[in-house]
Formats: structure tokens, C-alpha cells, sequence
């Protein structure tokens, strides 16, 4: 049986934060309109003859539900799909709208991945960041989660904020190792149109770090937990041996997944698709068409392959040769032996024979590195 990534969208949070561009709404009144389409939605999908292989909610912010809701919404997932018995099963969560009664309900509903967001152990820059949380919430959070047996969590961090110095970003990293968690997802900071950031940005009132200590401070974020026994895998994320996030891993593979909810993404037989994005027009949607689709857009062989390199050259690995020439037919040389030939000139990228993969330096300048191959 062929399998699955699945992604379901909660687009609810208690407060908009300054830097964020996602999908989510604080108009929290549509909630139960909402969770009752979305379980309509994962129902039509019930049919699928595909093994699912992991499992994501995210959002939003999934725990600002009930416990009655969440434990519905899982119920909801288990019955329509395929389950496989050693899935990956991630929820993200919200220091402030965790508890130990919600921990319970995720962990007996069989959750086996916690994604909390931090983002940074500096009170000061929570506030700018439009954070609910404290560091202290964070860590009574963390070692509650760990109480509850949950033996694989991750934390994300933010650096380039605004007011952040290096030495700000040093000091979470080093209290981060010091918690072990099994995964840390490390963002650079990107300030994108209509959020609170970018307001202030076109104020000249965004106090950002310089591009040299922003790029300080992911090479510290490599070398500081690279000391610390994690794998940097992808660009932005770092992991203990063996607990890579698997779901993730599907996007970057360019594997197929599944988006349920409000503005989720899929890619399945070669056809890219989304759902709406506005609650209200989801939820008008799914009481129309059991479905939300918006947009649907079957991908040629070119940009397949494309998004394949762009994907690919994220993980720290590299693109396989063999598994370039396994899904195209074509040696990947011969496919992109100019765009190739340019980024060894520029030293962004090495090529051993069997990988292509991004140099340090290629890490920096990412971005131009991807320009090559888009068709």
C-alpha cells in the first residue's frame, strides 16, 4: 500500500503574534463551527487506500482546544484513515495553553511528538514577539510534557529579532541544550507583508540585528548544538540520532501529504491542491462540497523536478543522484549540468558523486542557491 504524510489545520489562536504570517485567527467564536467541518472534511477522505505514515496538527494553535475537542478531533482522524502502527504523531503546542489534562488526553489518543514553541528564553523579546508565554511557563510546560511521558519533543527557536544580540541568542541555546530535548527547529527571523513586524519595519521602527551577526548566530546555532550530540539535518532544524521529524521529511523528499483544514496544503499523483483560507469561507465550503478545495495545479515533469532540487538541497545530505534518476529517468548531471557548473564556481555547492549538497557558504546564501533551479 502506497503511503501518506497527514497535516490537519487548527487556525485558532488567543493572540496574533507580531512576526507571524500563518494561517490562524483569534476570532475563536467560530471554533465549533469550524471543528465540526473539519471533521466532515477528514470523513470524505475516509475512502483513502493509502497507509499513513505520520500525523501533524498544527496551526494555529492545536492545544487552545478542549480536551473534549481534541480527543474528538484524533477519534475523528483515526476512524477515517489507515493508521500505521508506527507512525509519527506530532501536535504543536503553545506553552500557555498547555495542561495536564490536555497532555493525558494527546498521550492516551496515542501522540507520540510534542512541537513546542519557545522561540526564545529572553522575557523581554517574548513581549516584542507578541508571545503568551513566559520562559518560566516554557520549562513548567516541558517537564510537565516529560512527566506525562512524552520522550519526544521539539522546541523551536527564533534568532534575528529584533533588539537580539548574540549573546541573547547564545544564552537559549546553551539553556536549551541544557533540557535535551530530542529536536530544535532554529528559524531565522523573516519579516513577511501584513504582519505587526512589517508595519514597523516601513516605520523604520525594527530594530533588527545586522545581516553579520544574524548569520553569527546561526553558525553558533550549528556549532553549539552540533557539540551537543544534534544532527543538523536541514537548514533550519537539528536533531539527537534517529529523531529526525519524519513528517517534515516527506516535504522535503518530495513525497505525498495530505493538508485537512483551513488553507492546507497537498501534493498527491503529481497534483498540487489547497484548501481556502478564510474560516468562514472553509467552513461555507465543506457545508457546500464536503470538500474545500480552492486551487488545483498538476505539476510537469520540469517543476517536479525542480522542487525536487530546491527541497532536496535543504537537507544538510543533499539531493541523490540515484534518487533523482529513479523517479525523472534522467541523470541529474545532465539535467541541470549548467545550474551545477555555476554553483561549484560560486563554491555554494559540492558534488561526491552521489549527492549534491549546499557548502557552508551555499547555507548562507541558500536563497540564490534555489534561484538556479526554478524552471
Amino acid at each position: 500500500m502506497k503511503t501518506i504524510a497527514l497535516y490537519v489545520h487548527i487556525p485558532f489562536c488567543v493572540k496574533k503574534c507580531a512576526y507571524c504570517d500563518f494561517n490562524s485567527y483569534t476570532e475563536i467564536e467560530y471554533m465549533p463551527l469550524y471543528l465540526d467541518s473539519l471533521k466532515r472534511e477528514i470523513s470524505f477522505y475516509s475512502g483513502l487506500e493509502r497507509s499513513v505514515t505520520s500525523i501533524y496538527i498544527g496551526g494555529g494553535t492545536p492545544t487552545i482546544l478542549s480536551e473534549k475537542d481534541l480527543a474528538s478531533v484524533i477519534e475523528t482522524i483515526y476512524r477515517a484513515f489507515n493508521i500505521s502502527p508506527s507512525a509519527e504523531f506530532t501536535v504543536e503546542a503553545n506553552p500557555e495553553t498547555i495542561s495536564k489534562g490536555k497532555l493525558t488526553v494527546l498521550k492516551d489518543a496515542g501522540v507520540n511528538r510534542l512541537s513546542l514553541g519557545l522561540q526564545t528564553f529572553k522575557d523581554e523579546l517574548l513581549k516584542k514577539l507578541g508571545r503568551i508565554h513566559s520562559s518560566r511557563s516554557f520549562l513548567e510546560k516541558f517537564f510537565m510534557a516529560r512527566e506525562e511521558g512524552f520522550a519526544n519533543i521539539n522546541v523551536d527557536l527564533i534568532f534575528g529579532l529584533p533588539e537580539q544580540k548574540v549573546d541573547d541568542f547564545k544564552d537559549s541555546l546553551k539553556k536549551l541544550l541544557d533540557l535535551e530535548p530530542e529536536h530544535i527547529s532554529c528559524y531565522s527571523l523573516t519579516v513577511e507583508e501584513g504582519t505587526r513586524f512589517y508595519e514597523l519595519q516601513q516605520k523604520g521602527l525594527l530594530n533588527l540585528p545586522s545581516e553579520d551577526e544574524e548569520r553569527m548566530m546561526y553558525h553558533l546555532a550549528r556549532e553549539i548544538l552540533g557539540e551537543g550530540g544534534y544532527l543538523h539535518y536541514e537548514i533550519s532544524n537539528f536533531a539527537k540520532p534517529g529523531r529526525e521529524c519524519r513528517h517534515n521529511l516527506v516535504y522535503w523528499t518530495c513525497g505525498e501529504y495530505l493538508g485537512l483544514g483551513a488553507g492546507a496544503h497537498s501534493f498527491m499523483n503529481g497534483i498540487r491542491f489547497n484548501n481556502v483560507y478564510g474560516i468562514k469561507d472553509y467552513i461555507e465550503r465543506i457545508n457546500s462540497k464536503g470538500v474545500a478545495v480552492e486551487e488545483r495545479e498538476k505539476l510537469s515533469k520540469e517543476e517536479q523536478q525542480a522542487e525536487f532540487m530546491i527541497l532536496g538541497l535543504r537537507l544538510i545530505k543533499g539531493v541523490s543522484k540515484a534518487e533523482f534518476y529513479k523517479r525523472f529517468g534522467k541523470e541529474l548531471d545532465l539535467v541541470y549540468c549548467k545550474e551545477l557548473k555555476r554553483l561549484k564556481e560560486k563554491e555554494l555547492i559540492v558534488d561526491d558523486g552521489e549527492y549534491v549538497r549546499l557548502t557552508v557558504k551555499g547555507l548562507d546564501l541558500a536563497n540564490e542557491a534555489f534561484m538556479e533551479f526554478l524552471p
